[in-house]
């Protein structure tokens, strides 16, 4: 995925990459990217950027190298996503926050498996 040029690098807490913000059709856009990051890193980084996008006009996007399969269970209640498969292999996951929902979600649980 190209950055559009209105994107701007924002600061996460607790966050290994960096991660960027963008408007697009009156929602902001949320980006980062883990296609070279060993475990536990995509974990930790998309637990970060799902508790930023506490409102429905926001999404986030997640680059990796692999479907975060267990991550989903953790956030299924709060967030829907779509996974889209990128020209470079890689994986884009789409994430958009479900109203009043964020109290089903322990954001400090960013820990993996390894799956």
């Amino acid at each position: 995925m190209n950055l559009p040029n209105n994107a701007k690098k924002i600061e996460l807490e607790n966050t290994t990459v960096d991660f960027y913000e963008f408007k697009k059709e009156n929602i902001d856009y949320i980006y980062f990217d883990t296609s070279i990051c060993a475990v536990p890193e995509p974990m930790i980084n998309a637990m970060a950027g799902l508790k930023y996008i506490n409102h429905t006009k926001k999404k986030l996007i997640m680059k990796n190298h692999q479907i975060p399969s267990g991550l989903f269970p953790r956030i299924e209640k709060s967030f829907d996503f779509i996974i889209e498969r990128g020209e470079d292999d890689n994986v884009l996951v789409i994430f958009t926050y479900k109203q009043d929902s964020l109290a089903e979600v322990d954001f400090n649980n960013n820990s993996c498996a390894g799956a």
